[in-house]
């Protein structure tokens, strides 16, 4: 057997298809299908089942991820350990979050840190598998190339230290011009007939989520998207009703605030760190940072320091 084989098949595990793995290792998908046939046939099982998504596992395939997990996350976290040692509190520590987390919350907090904290560098990776919505998947640690994460879910994963630092509220924005074509809901059923932007279909429902899929029963939509920058941008753009966290939508003069988190609810955030690196100075440190920002932003966060901006109708031309 190929013990490099075995990067392959854990490279389609995490990512769930032939393209996103041969991304992730830089190679073509044709490559990835080879190695992970060529494991097959050695080991005598088949590992993965083709379908419309993309490659699930198979019995035989999450035997071999639950044997192999323990292995890859030690490997992968050694170049790291001994960067770590001896550091103190200085050094580079890599924290990924999703991009609204990145950009509206760490980012912002930044000069005060590197103040306190000058020998030490953050770098921030945004990872779209942190800001999905639901459990973290259990292929594919996302701790596997960083110290530390802030996740919009409770994690499933085992050897980490895990603590919900605060919670990220939606709301429901839109551009005024659609508001003046279209009239401004009052309630939820008053939903109805509207056009609307979300989440997609896979997104587990929670929160928001949950909130999207009893609106879309009665509305149009308009765009399905994980990317929240795409769904504001479509909502400037006047194409609907979108689902923003506040932290965004509320400071975005191009849009008004429908509807608030009482009515679509919010969003966990769960900070992440490897148990053994949590005892490192320098990654405690940056642990710290992100407590202190969510609680410094929380009002932002839950969407409290919004006041609504009423939008008066005009009349409607009579036709």
């Amino acid at each position: 057997m190929n013990w490099d084989d075995l990067r392959f098949f854990l490279a389609v595990a995490a990512a769930g298809s032939l393209s996103g793995a041969g991304q992730q290792l830089g190679v073509n998908t044709t490559t990835v299908l080879r190695r992970v046939a060529s494991l097959e046939d050695d080991l005598g099982a088949r590992l993965f089942e083709r379908e419309r998504t993309g490659y699930r596992l198979t019995a035989a395939g999450e035997k071999l991820v639950e044997a192999l997990e323990p292995v890859d996350r030690r490997l992968s976290a050694l170049p790291r350990d001994f960067a770590a040692a001896g550091e103190g509190a200085e050094g580079t520590v890599r924290i990924a979050a999703g991009e609204v987390i990145a950009s509206a919350l760490l980012a912002v907090e930044l000069p005060a840190f590197r103040e306190a904290h000058p020998g030490l560098e953050l770098e921030i990776v945004t990872d779209p598998r942190l800001s999905a919505i639901g459990q973290a998947p259990r292929i594919g640690n996302p701790l596997k190339d960083v110290d530390v994460a802030l996740r919009l879910a409770r994690p499933t994963q085992g050897d980490m230290l895990m603590r919900k630092v605060g919670d990220m509220a939606y709301g429901l924005y839109a551009s005024p011009a659609y508001l003046e074509a279209r009239g401004r809901p009052g309630q939820m059923q008053d939903i109805a007939g509207h056009d609307l932007i979300g989440f997609p279909r896979s997104e587990t429902p929670l929160g928001p989520v949950w909130w999207f899929s009893r609106a879309e029963k009665s509305a149009r939509i308009a765009l399905r998207s994980s990317s929240v920058e795409a769904r504001a941008a479509a909502a400037r753009s006047d194409l609907g009703l979108a689902a923003l966290p506040c932290i965004l939508g509320d400071v975005d003069s191009r849009l008004v605030r429908v509807f608030g988190p009482d009515v679509l609810g919010a969003l966990e955030m769960w900070l992440m760190a490897r148990n053994d690196l949590a005892q490192l100075a320098h990654v405690r440190a940056v642990m710290e940072f992100v407590v202190d920002a969510v609680k410094r932003h929380r009002a932002r966060l839950e969407g409290r320091e919004h006041e609504v901006r009423e939008l008066l109708p005009r009349p409607r031309p009579n036709h």
